[in-house]
């Protein structure tokens, strides 16, 4: 991972543990739908301004089109899904099963996309999931 990766993935864990918190007091007063769409609204904002930013006409292939709008109705179950846990139950717990995600794309990335993994890997995803495990209970 270069170190620019690196530093972009750090920001991208500050904040979305910045926005769980976020999202928690605002299933405290919305349901959790309105809340969900309200923060993907403004979510959408950031990213047009960044796409924007970049100075250049993005790429819109049909194929990358399709991609795009599957993944973003897969995201739209999983948010929905973790502003109703939130609202029902423990931010902690909500959000700590859910960033459980990776342990999902891992094994999709093996199945369907040909990536390996080793047993460090293996025992870094084991480990993450007993970190869950004790934290939920």
């Amino acid at each position: 991972m270069t170190r620019t990766a690196l530093e972009f993935a750090l920001v991208a864990m500050v904040a979305w543990g910045i926005w769980a918190v976020f999202a928690e007091f605002a299933t405290r007063s919305l349901a959790p739908a309105v809340a969900m769409v309200v923060s993907y609204v403004a979510g959408i904002g950031v990213a047009v301004a960044y796409v924007l930013g970049q100075g250049h006409n993005p790429d819109l292939s049909t194929v990358g089109v399709g991609y795009a709008v599957a993944g973003g109705l897969f995201s739209g179950v999983g948010a929905i899904s973790y502003y109703v846990a939130l609202r029902k139950g423990a931010t902690a717990v909500a959000t700590t099963v859910t960033a459980l995600y990776f342990v999902v794309a891992a094994v999709l990335g093996v199945v369907f996309l040909g990536e390996s993994v080793s047993a460090r890997d293996v025992a870094g995803i084991a480990l993450a999931v007993g970190a869950v495990v004790l934290l939920s209970t």
